[in-house]
């Protein structure tokens, strides 16, 4: 009998939300993914010693004063992707800072450089996935890029109206969050939820009905999993990104896997284009999206700054 972890591959493809190489070598995803968290573990890993010194020795004699330690973490991210790419056959996703979440040109800038040193690096761009915050802001800067050949994946998605706007503005990909959403309704209500009741699974499959009713080409890639339970819930999504743990519980469980999400013709006209005032009030009514999405922003910020700190101890 095979594994979970093949049967879910039949039906969805995979993609490693975590840089450990060795448990990418294990699971052969097509994709993987990098944010400043899993950066910062990265310094643990064995197999980047070498790789982070050498970049922190060369990109700090790069740039001098105020900017240092972003270019730093800019090529440190590049170079711990540029190393997992070498075992993928598919795309490799980045994070823009996250502090530029709310300014469009910023936005716009990171992009262009990292996927300059990606190209730099001996990686095309069209294996590159740039992560940006699913912010006004954000989805503005990413649909600019998409129009100059720069592919986008739209990151922290908790509202419909973020998934909308997204769409519209034709990114590459979008990752909805289910297990963040289903931490803050059982922080709520004290509830555990079964799979099929998660509010984050059940989110997730709507805003990939919507997409495909509609007929947008956005990649739905559901995203940041408590347990094995939501995952296969959404089996026949287009793209799942996975923790190494939850890879590992996969690639450990025998059975078969059930298709959970089925995705639907385009039988809809698409809606008129959301406005910026639709999109701010849509999403700032969604107490959970509006919370959720300051959070993962913010943690993403405060593992950046320990970043910072881990790089600063070794200059």
């Amino acid at each position: 009998m095979t594994s979970q972890l093949e049967g879910l591959k039949e039906l969805t493809k995979v993609v490693a939300d975590t840089g450990d190489l060795e448990a990418i070598k294990k699971f052969k995803p097509v994709d993987a993914t990098t944010n400043p968290s899993l950066i910062l573990k990265a310094f643990d890993l064995p197999a980047y010693k070498e790789l982070i010194s050498t970049t922190i020795k060369e990109a700090a004699s790069e740039v001098t004063g105020e900017g240092q330690m972003e270019h730093i973490i800019d090529r440190l991210s590049v170079a711990m992707g540029v190393e997992i790419h070498k075992y993928l056959p598919g795309y490799m996703s980045t994070e823009v800072a996250v502090h530029v979440s709310y300014d469009k040109a910023k936005n716009i800038e990171k992009a262009r450089k990292l996927v300059g040193l990606y190209e730099k690096s001996g990686v095309p761009r069209d294996q590159v996935l740039i992560k940006i915050a699913s912010t006004w802001e954000g989805i503005q800067a990413a649909e600019e890029l998409e129009k100059e050949g720069i592919q986008t994946n739209l990151t922290l998605l908790f509202s419909d109206a973020q998934a909308r706007a997204c769409f519209e503005a034709g990114v590459t990909m979008v990752s909805p969050y289910a297990g963040r959403i289903m931490d803050w309704y059982s922080k709520q209500t004290g509830k555990q939820y079964t799979a099929e009741e998660d509010p984050g699974v059940i989110f997730v499959r709507g805003v990939n009905d919507f997409a495909k009713k509609h007929g947008f080409k956005t990649v739905v890639m559901g995203a940041s999993f408590r347990n094995k339970e939501e995952v296969l819930a959404l089996a026949g999504l287009d793209r799942l990104t996975i923790s190494a743990d939850l890879l590992n519980e996969l690639y450990e469980s025998e059975g078969s896997v059930e298709q959970k999400v089925f995705s639907p013709k385009a039988t809809e006209p698409q809606p008129p284009r959301l406005t910026e005032a639709e999109f701010r009030w849509q999403h700032a009514s969604d107490a959970m999206a509006n919370a959720q999405l300051a959070a993962g922003i913010h943690g993403f910020y405060r593992d950046t700054e320990k970043l910072a700190e881990m790089i600063k101890s070794r200059l």
